[in-house]
């Protein structure tokens, strides 16, 4: 974990953009959310399903749970869309989802949305499966590069078109260990 307010990986300067106590404010407020959306959706023989998207959301769907207090499931799937700080414009399902979801309450848990592609290729995806309620959530959200027409229902927060990294988020799978989140430097 680092608490510099800069952050060097190669040859790219990342400045402090979210202290990790903004991160656990937001965590709290988005569970606070999904607590309340989903209270009288699930239950003990039907709990919520969890689906994070590996591998930036391991940090944030670890703090996101332990602050949910209803039954659930966690779940995991890989898929890859970006090179280096750039999508890539192409999904490749790395790993799929093993659980049966049908007539299940799911939400799918991102580190980030940007253009959408990831999101619509796997509500896409899972929606063939059957759930009951498939939903979004993600700790950040670049509302201006987003291209998709589907509702993110539970957003952490909203940020301009920036290249983050920390709190699972990489770049050139460095720096997902920080406990803050940085912002590409204009080089």
């Amino acid at each position: 974990m680092s608490t510099a307010d800069v952050y060097k990986i190669e040859d790219k300067s990342f400045k402090k953009y979210m202290s990790s106590n903004e991160l656990k404010e937001i965590v709290a407020d988005t569970a606070g959310k999904i607590n309340s959306y989903y209270a009288d959706l699930v239950s003990e023989d039907k709990p919520l399903i969890m689906v994070g998207v590996l591998n930036g959301c391991f940090m944030f769907l670890s703090d996101l749970m332990k602050k949910i207090n209803l039954p659930c499931e966690v779940h995991f799937i890989k898929v890859s869309s970006y090179e280096g700080t750039e999508s890539s414009g192409t999904v490749t399902n790395v790993l799929g989802l093993t659980k049966d979801i049908k007539d299940q309450h799911v939400i799918i848990v991102e580190d980030i949305v940007d253009t959408g592609l990831t999101i619509s290729n796997l509500m896409n995806e899972l929606n063939k499966k059957g759930p009951t309620t498939l939903n979004i959530c993600t700790l950040l959200f670049k509302y201006q590069k987003y291209e998709g027409d589907i509702k993110i229902r539970f957003i952490g927060k909203t940020i301009m078109n920036l290249f983050v990294l920390g709190y699972g988020l990489d770049y050139n799978y460095l720096g997902r260990n920080l406990d803050s989140i940085y912002a590409l430097v204009d080089s």
